[in-house]
């Protein structure tokens, strides 16, 4: 689990199957103190109503991302887990 600010919006014109119905969010990944980048931004699905600007809880839990998609076979690895509180 992982710090990341939501940096924008994610739209695909050809998309696989199990990212029907999922919104994809560009998450800027932080280090610990919550402000510092921390590697490359990630597309992550987001289940809980994430938007611009705030700092969300990221993990690459396959099962998670799995168990939401309903499908064994997704290529999504980020998903958005929770909303820190300001």
């Amino acid at each position: 689990m992982q710090l990341g600010l939501v940096i924008g919006t994610a739209i695909a014109t050809a998309r696989h199957s199990s990212f029907k119905g999922q919104k994809m969010l560009i998450v800027q990944p932080l280090m610990a103190d919550g402000r510092t980048p921390d590697a490359d931004p990630v597309i992550a699905a987001d289940v809980v109503g994430a938007g611009r600007g705030e700092v969300v809880m990221i993990t690459s839990d396959g099962k998670y991302v799995r168990e939401i998609t309903q499908d064994e076979s997704t290529p999504i690895r980020w998903s958005i887990i929770g909303i820190q509180d300001s």
